[in-house]
């Protein structure tokens, strides 16, 4: 008779410690013997720009009217030593993904729906492609500890140089480049056999300590005669510190990634258990430039002049998150995975090819493998050949200037004439977590915990 019975009719229970995903987990590493590597940046439910709620204007706080008050979207980064500092129509810009990790195609995409807007993109791992540099008007060359495809040249045709010590999905750890990926001109671009498997370093190989960043600083500022502004790029983990010394080593931008970020591929374990919430990393960010006084908000900051700019990146989705990370502080955002599904990956019509390979739209993670079938994150002719960098251009300007829209709606409810006047005054939360780590009150309160107020 119990044969018959449902689960919960049984009064079965499954382990909060032994749940259904660990111990699939525990049975694929007993019959593979390797551990789990995937890219998507961290999936467990952590706090995040969806437990903050901004305070729109009434009568203490006039809004402006939207169609007739103007909002500034406009923001200078890297004016602190740069000659050339960069000049974007919208605070939200590319975050680093190679030519390897990506398409070729895709990489021309990103160019192109960046430019059609007026922001930036970054290269990534591999180095500068020409299909990219020819259609990105703004392009932040990654300079990372691996020095895959490095070259003087590409420094100076650059428009800046993003120095990478971390990123948010593996702070302290190296990225993977499978073999299946590693074509006959990605291993000519890294110096690198075709067909094996690769993995960055994840440390630079002639610098221990900030010390050694000075010098590096100083020697790309020489490189490229001063010209470009020298972003420094750190994972999400000790960041109040981390953000301090990449100051004092003479960065113009600091870029701190949270661990929801990461298109790159790395250990599951890696992801899910190591660096700190996008949230939690802002406000000590913040901290840090405005005790150092470059921050925009410091006294003794002059924006333009010896600011020195933050760009928040990791989970960014919509002009909420935006208008979130500038009210906490940042000056920019950086968007990764969000903006591959603009360009069509985890599309619904690829559905059953995603099926065949063991997932599904909206689940698709593997990036590693290259057999997206959106032709994203793969270096198969075929598949690539699926993406047109024009169209995938296009749905990528669409959707920044929808973000930069929807970002303008809510600085002008909070009655702000620019993105960069959002202040966290202007927030809330909505769970005692989110508000002790962005540091702004419970909402209905005035408490922030682990304060005295």
């Amino acid at each position: 008779m119990t044969d018959h019975l449902t689960v919960e009719q049984r009064g079965l229970r499954e382990s909060a410690t032994f749940d259904r995903n660990t111990i699939a987990a525990i049975q694929r590493a007993a019959q593979t013997g390797i551990y789990d590597i995937r890219g998507w940046g961290a999936k467990r439910r952590l706090p995040h720009f969806d437990d903050l709620l901004f305070l729109g204007a009434s009568m203490s706080r006039y809004p402006l009217e939207g169609y007739r008050e103007r909002c500034g979207t406009d923001v200078v980064l890297g004016a602190r030593h740069a000659k050339y500092p960069l000049r974007l129509q919208t605070p939200v810009t590319i975050a680093g993904m190679s030519f390897g990790a990506l398409s070729g195609q895709a990489k021309e995409a990103l160019g192109r729906g960046a430019s059609e807007v007026g922001t930036s993109t970054t290269t990534g791992d591999g180095g500068m492609t020409p299909e990219e540099r020819g259609q990105s008007k703004h392009l932040v060359y990654q300079y990372l500890p691996s020095r895959y495809g490095m070259n003087p040249d590409d420094l100076r045709r650059a428009d800046a140089i993003e120095v990478v010590l971390g990123q948010g999905a593996k702070p302290g750890g190296g990225g993977m480049l499978l073999g299946q990926k590693i074509s006959e001109r990605i291993a000519s671009m890294r110096t690198l056999p075709q067909g094996i498997d690769q993995r960055s370093a994840c440390r630079h190989p002639d610098w221990t300590g900030p010390d050694d960043l000075t010098i590096k600083i100083q020697e790309l500022r020489e490189i490229t005669d001063w010209e470009k502004p020298i972003y420094v790029k750190v994972g999400a983990t000790r960041t109040y510190y981390d953000v301090k010394l990449a100051v004092h080593a003479g960065a113009d931008v600091v870029v701190v990634d949270g661990m929801q970020g990461g298109t790159a591929a790395t250990q599951d374990v890696f992801i899910e258990h190591v660096g700190i919430p996008t949230l939690a990393a802002v406000p000590q960010a913040v901290q840090a430039l405005q005790e150092l006084g470059v921050h925009r908000t410091g006294a003794s900051a002059v924006p333009g002049e010896g600011a020195v700019q933050l760009i928040v990146s990791g989970g960014i989705r919509n002009g909420a998150d935006v208008a979130k990370a500038m009210a906490l502080g940042a000056d920019a955002v950086a968007i990764g995975t969000a903006a591959l599904i603009a360009l069509g990956d985890n599309d619904p019509r690829y559905a059953d090819e995603y099926a065949a390979l063991g997932s599904a739209a909206g689940f698709y993670d593997d990036f590693q493998d290259g057999r997206d079938p959106a032709g994203i994150t793969t270096q198969d002719p075929e598949l690539a050949a699926r993406l047109d960098p024009v169209k995938g251009g296009h749905r990528l300007a669409n959707y920044l200037r929808v973000m930069t829209m929807e970002a303008q709606t809510i600085a002008r409810a909070c009655g702000k004439a620019h993105l960069q006047h959002l202040e966290p005054e202007d927030l809330v939360a909505i769970t005692i977590e989110a508000a002790a780590m962005a540091r702004v009150p419970l909402a209905g309160t005035q408490w922030i915990p682990g304060t005295s107020r």
